[in-house]
């Protein structure tokens, strides 16, 4: 039994992963500074009740600036590109009120959904200008109070055959882009595209966050490309890549020696299911394939990965209610994960992404933000398979959101 003579709040009875008896969180003026077996000391206390308690989700790659677009459109896109148009000619007219609507509808179910941390890629180009990166900065100032939002500024639509855009997007970095992305495979010259984002990232000391790779055609890519600069400039550990679909695509002996590459440049890989899933290998006629990078066993061979949410309610994925507990069992079942697998698929929604945006403060640590949600079950391998109910967050100490178990009510009650 440990005493100290002030907390602000213990958490009682929580249940970490990894531990086999729950244990007591103190936290002092919003950070962890004690868990024990058991906390003597009066202060305001949370029961979790044996729960299990996590530090959040992470949510490493979403785009709210075009979420819930629903109704705008027909949404009978059937390829990346098709989609890609459907939003250019969209966000012409995206208002900075529409974007920040739109974005916060996504944030507030993220939240309750149990996400403390995310990545959104914000697109910078002269039909949208800055109107969504000064919507989306609006709502990383006014969602702080629950969620930590970085901001991953890119061209959606290429760079060096698109005037105007690298003017936009230098303003956005020394205007409070944190992270800068691509999207090689909309530009005329692609690896023009990918040296220029890694030279701005080298200018401004950002990490990279490509999307990459994005069909299903493995006789040509740009992974390659992305690995040379990565070990080039020394930015191992520093760049992401979305999608990479291709890789679902290879053959056995060309996917072990691509998985080699990315874990030896130390390039991750952020697997998107919804998006991927949606998208790819709609032209089949029978026996379509999934699409889906197998972000699990890249994992297991030293590759760092995620899963993430990607697009809401658009042309890109016209489903999502932005829950990456329900992202991480949709991709279990697709991909066939085994039960032994499903801790490694609740990683891949939090320790993983977290490593991905090189987040050094989280996780359940004396010294981190007391940032914590508690899932209703004892188990942490149940997390994924049954779906358990987010009961309740906190943000630095401050409850966020909570959600009352549903009653049943049986007959005579």
């Amino acid at each position: 039994m440990t005493a100290q003579s002030a907390f602000d709040l213990i958490f009682r009875n929580a249940l970490l992963r990894g531990a086999a008896d729950p244990m007591d969180i103190g936290v002092t003026r919003g950070r962890i500074t004690a868990i024990e077996p058991t906390l003597a000391c009066e202060a305001a206390e949370v029961d979790v009740g044996g729960r299990l308690a996590l530090p959040g989700f992470v949510d490493s790659h979403i785009h709210l600036d075009k979420a819930c677009l629903l109704g705008r459109c027909g949404h009978d896109h059937g390829s990346v590109s098709e989609a890609i148009r459907a939003v250019s000619e969209m966000k012409k007219g995206f208002s900075v009120e529409d974007v920040y609507a739109r974005g916060a509808r996504v944030l507030e179910r993220a939240i309750v959904h149990g996400t403390t941390r995310m990545r959104t890629h914000v697109e910078i180009d002269p039909r949208i200008g800055l109107r969504g990166f000064e919507a989306v900065k609006a709502l990383k100032r006014d969602y702080a109070w629950a969620i930590d939002l970085s901001l991953c500024v890119f061209p959606q639509e290429g760079l060096t055959n698109d005037p105007g855009s690298e003017e936009l997007l230098i303003q956005a970095l020394r205007d409070g882009g944190e992270v800068i992305g691509g999207c090689p495979y909309t530009d005329t010259d692609p690896n023009a595209h990918l040296a220029r984002i890694f030279d701005l990232a080298e200018a401004f000391d950002l990490d990279v966050d490509l999307h990459l790779d994005f069909d299903l055609d493995p006789s040509w890519w740009h992974l390659d490309e992305v690995c040379r600069q990565t070990e080039r400039r020394n930015y191992g550990g520093r760049v992401a890549i979305g999608h990479a679909t291709k890789l679902s695509a290879l053959q056995p002996e060309r996917l072990r020696a691509a998985t080699a590459q990315l874990a030896k440049a130390g390039v991750a890989v952020t697997v998107l299911p919804a998006t991927d899933l949606y998208l790819m290998g709609r032209e089949a006629t029978h026996n379509a394939p999934r699409g889906l990078t197998l972000a699990h066993k890249l994992a297991a061979d030293g590759v760092l990965c995620s899963i993430a949410t990607n697009n809401v309610l658009n042309p890109f994925t016209p489903f999502g209610d932005a829950s990456l507990l329900r992202m991480a069992n949709f991709y279990a079942n697709v991909a066939h994960a085994s039960v032994n697998d499903f801790d490694t698929c609740l990683d891949l929604v939090t320790e993983l992404p977290a490593r991905l945006m090189n987040l050094g403060d989280y996780g359940i640590k004396v010294g981190n933000p007391a940032d914590l949600i508690v899932l209703d079950t004892q188990d942490s391998r149940f997390a994924v398979a049954e779906l358990p109910d987010v009961v309740m967050g906190f943000k630095s100490c401050r409850q966020t959101f909570a959600r009352q178990r549903p009653t049943v009510f049986r007959p005579g009650s």
